[in-house]
């Protein structure tokens, strides 16, 4: 039989359930999925928030993540309808548009003003555009950017995509990777218990599946981020079966590189009478996410979703990233997000240094940024 682990003096609960959790998180050890659902139901949040801090110190220190990028999301015409959004619009009704090529490179080159790092491209599932627009986006950022990392399309784009060109997914992902796309972003995620999936995104592909195209992204040689939306319907048990799901991935691929909560805004959806979330609930997902997810380096708190100060709180709560500057967001502000389109990178070294952390700008894969004026070095 072996000791306990004594637990350090400034370790302190009321929860005596916490005791046992704490034990195995100081040891390094694996949470079960009972465990995920104590951490979602304990009052005791400070103390979850110390472990999850804990835990983010010993993987990342001091450091604090950001960096400079720019959303690009090309067209909110959609053949989905899921009750969840605000963003899409069905095809030839009021408010759709669609960029041309010619606009999309421009609006890049719009907010280049303080070089960005990084293009993050997603949109709606638009039943006219052909695969090959979006191959050519792809080869006209490049062309025209070629220092830029591309982070492009969803899992659920990629399997609409190579549906409608009668590719395989495999194959889909090869022609986006030679196109530019550099790695993929972690949105369509949003819950993958099929109860709550019937209900709010019945038109995407389910969880399963859009685990499946992550590891072919994976084995393809992209990396890709991971989110669950929460703050709807779902309940405790199916955010930790999320979670632990996105977990198995990683063990088997080791392809996420960051896992991103995403507050659900319901203003202007069809589940508008949800109310929104609170900050209690913000900081709990970040920790529980940082506890659970043991193989993902990062946990990022996505302040565009979040609002800068409770994203600043969340760095003492298991993040080590507040994402970067974005400019110009546009899915989750037609949700009704009053946050700013977008950050000025000294606004964000700013909000880190404010919340006790040492600002590191970084690149989508996490290399060090050094700038001089507006040109800038990425280690390799």
């Amino acid at each position: 039989m072996t000791s306990a682990i004594p637990m350090p003096r400034s370790f302190q609960t009321d929860d005596a359930r916490l005791y046992p959790i704490a034990e195995k998180v100081l040891a390094g050890g694996r949470l079960s999925f009972e465990d995920g659902v104590t951490l979602y139901q304990t009052g005791d949040v400070l103390a979850v928030g110390w472990l999850a801090n804990y835990v983010r110190e010993k993987i990342n220190g001091n450091v604090a993540y950001f960096n400079v990028n720019r959303h690009i999301n090309p067209t909110n015409v959609c053949v989905a309808s899921c009750r969840l959004c605000a963003f899409g619009r069905k095809k030839d009704t009021e408010g759709t548009y669609t960029m041309a090529l010619e606009e999309a490179w421009q609006t890049a080159a719009s907010g280049y003003t303080e070089a960005v790092t990084e293009f993050h491209i997603v949109g709606g599932l638009h039943p006219d555009l052909p695969f090959e627009y979006f191959l050519d986006l792809v080869r006209g950022l490049k062309e025209r950017f070629p220092q830029v990392h591309i982070k492009a399309f969803t899992m659920v784009e990629v399997a609409f995509l190579a549906k409608r060109a009668k590719l395989t997914i495999p194959e889909t992902l090869q022609r986006m990777k030679a196109a530019g796309v550099d790695s993929m972003p972690g949105g369509g995620a949003e819950i993958f218990a099929d109860r709550v999936r019937h209900i709010i995104c019945d038109h995407k592909i389910d969880g399963g599946e859009w685990l499946e195209t992550a590891k072919m992204a994976h084995q393809a040689g992209l990396r890709s981020n991971a989110t669950m939306l929460y703050g709807h319907i779902e309940t405790n048990e199916d955010r930790v079966d999320h979670l632990l799901r996105l977990r198995a991935v990683q063990d088997e691929t080791g392809g996420f590189q960051t896992f991103i909560p995403l507050a659900f805004h319901p203003d202007h959806t069809a589940l508008e009478h949800i109310p929104r979330t609170t900050g209690m609930l913000d900081v709990r997902q970040i920790a529980v996410g940082r506890l659970l997810l043991d193989n993902f380096a990062h946990i990022k708190a996505y302040w565009q979703m979040m609002t800068p100060q409770i994203a600043q709180i969340a760095l003492r709560f298991g993040a080590d990233d507040v994402d970067g500057t974005v400019i110009e967001e546009k899915i989750y502000h037609d949700a009704g997000a009053t946050t700013p389109q977008g950050m000025r990178r000294a606004d964000l070294i700013r909000l880190i240094t404010e919340a006790g952390r040492e600002p590191f700008e970084r690149d989508t894969l996490y290399r060090a940024v050094t700038r001089t004026d507006d040109t800038f070095t990425i280690a390799v």
